[in-house]
């Protein structure tokens, strides 16, 4: 009966080790969206505009919780609505009932589209005492 080595337990535990390492490298998968587009359109009310070389505005936040690490997709856009260049930017913190500004450098267009990609919903520690 043949029993495994240690040497042969390592090689392989090297090759489970690479192969596990090696797994992750390629594009990080994407959590999937817990709301569609449409839906954010009742938590968060978006104005801009165009000053200088930069694209600025602010994000209302009409919803009761507070809103963190928010990530915002400005689109230039061309004469007939294609999209013609994309630049992200962060929004920190954006209060309940309140709005937050944002400022993003952004190449020259027609017209620009600002929408949300990502955030996460806060809850705000002063409120929950006052449910206990």
């Amino acid at each position: 009966m043949n029993r495994p080595t240690i040497r042969s337990l390592l090689g392989l535990g090297t090759i489970l080790v690479l192969l596990g390492v090696a797994g992750p490298i390629g594009a990080p998968a994407r959590a999937a969206e817990l709301y569609a587009p449409e839906t954010l359109d009742r938590y968060f009310k978006l104005e801009w505009s165009r000053a200088g070389k930069n694209v600025n505005g602010y994000v209302y936040n009409t919803g009761n919780r507070r809103a963190a690490q928010m990530i915002l997709l400005v689109e230039g856009l061309d004469g007939s609505g294609a999209t013609v260049s994309k630049t992200t930017t962060w929004v920190r913190d954006v209060p309940p009932n309140n709005r937050a500004f944002f400022e993003v450098p952004a190449p020259p267009a027609a017209a620009y589209r600002v929408s949300v990609l990502s955030f996460d919903w806060v809850e705000d520690r002063l409120d929950r005492r006052k449910t206990w």
